[in-house]
């Protein structure tokens, strides 16, 4: 119910004028479960490793990297919890087209 109000107040808004394209592209990013993904980038050195960082809802930050071939989050332990933080990575690789 909640995100088809924010869905229909964003729409709204879009056709009014008073959010601009560029803040939709910048709106929150990818979460599943307790953690998010905040900013995710391309590596320079490999188009198909990702760097993104996470935080979580105690308040943990941190920046990994995703192997899109692989399916592997680097570093494979941290404050994040990496079933959801994997999961993330697998979703953003997709999106991307890399995996």
């Amino acid at each position: 119910m909640i995100r088809a109000f924010r869905l229909a107040a964003l729409v709204m808004g879009l056709m009014i004028g008073l959010i601009s394209p560029r803040a939709v592209i910048a709106s929150p990013g990818l979460c599943t479960g307790p953690v998010c993904a905040d900013d995710i980038t391309r590596s320079a050195k490999n188009h198909w490793q990702l760097v993104l960082k996470l935080n979580d809802q105690l308040g943990h930050r941190e920046k990994v990297v995703m192997n899109c071939k692989a399916g592997q989050l680097s570093p494979m332990s941290g404050p994040v919890d990496r079933a959801y933080a994997t999961s993330i990575g697998r979703r953003a690789c997709r999106l991307a087209g890399e995996g």
